[in-house]
């Protein structure tokens, strides 16, 4: 699912759902450019029920990196306020099993990111959201990333020249089932 959000005319913020789509899996990811840092990208097909967290967070945004590289676009930095909003709402999806980008008590992705204060009073700002979930190999940060590829929200979330920072939360467990592991990834560019 991809979520996106930017300061409106008015001041109240508008978000916009966009429509999402089945995980597919068919598109393999590009090569990476030369400066992809290879260690962080060979682990792309981690398994995340038995490696280290870190690995494959580190497998996830080496890899959005390299597709946003073969765009022309800067690379994504990762945010540790986006990452514990990224995080909280992926532990949240897991223990409560429900998959969506609203919380449960209602809650929006943009005020879970607001809460992190990475957003500040009176600053310029667009966000951003993709959430995904799988088991087995569909688990691997490579899966996920073909998976958002082939769903035009999430591509365009990934694409998305303004995002500058992101925050990345993968917890082992799923919405359903209970084995994989569940993915938020959470957009941002502040100024």
């Amino acid at each position: 699912m991809a979520f996106r959000f930017a300061p409106s005319s008015t001041p109240a913020r508008v978000a916009l759902v966009l429509v999402p789509l089945l995980l597919a899996l068919a598109l393999l990811v590009p090569a990476a450019p030369a400066n992809a840092r290879p260690a962080a990208c060979s682990a792309a097909h981690v398994n995340v029920e038995r490696a280290p967290i870190r690995m494959a967070r580190n497998a996830t945004l080496c890899l959005l990196n390299r597709v946003r590289a073969r765009h022309g676009l800067p690379p994504l930095r990762m945010n540790p306020k986006l990452s514990r909003a990224a995080r909280k709402h992926s532990r949240d999806m897991v223990r409560r099993r429900y998959f969506a980008h609203d919380s449960l008590d209602g809650r929006s992705p943009f005020e879970r990111m607001r809460a992190t204060r990475y957003v500040p009073r009176g600053a310029s700002w667009v966000l951003g959201e993709n959430l995904g979930w799988g088991s087995g190999s569909l688990a691997e940060p490579k899966a996920l990333l073909r998976a958002w590829m082939r769903s035009p929200g999430h591509r365009r979330n990934i694409l998305d020249g303004r995002f500058r920072d992101i925050g990345i939360g993968i917890v082992r467990g799923a919405p359903v089932g209970g084995h994989g592991a569940t993915y938020t990834t959470d957009f941002g560019r502040r100024s």
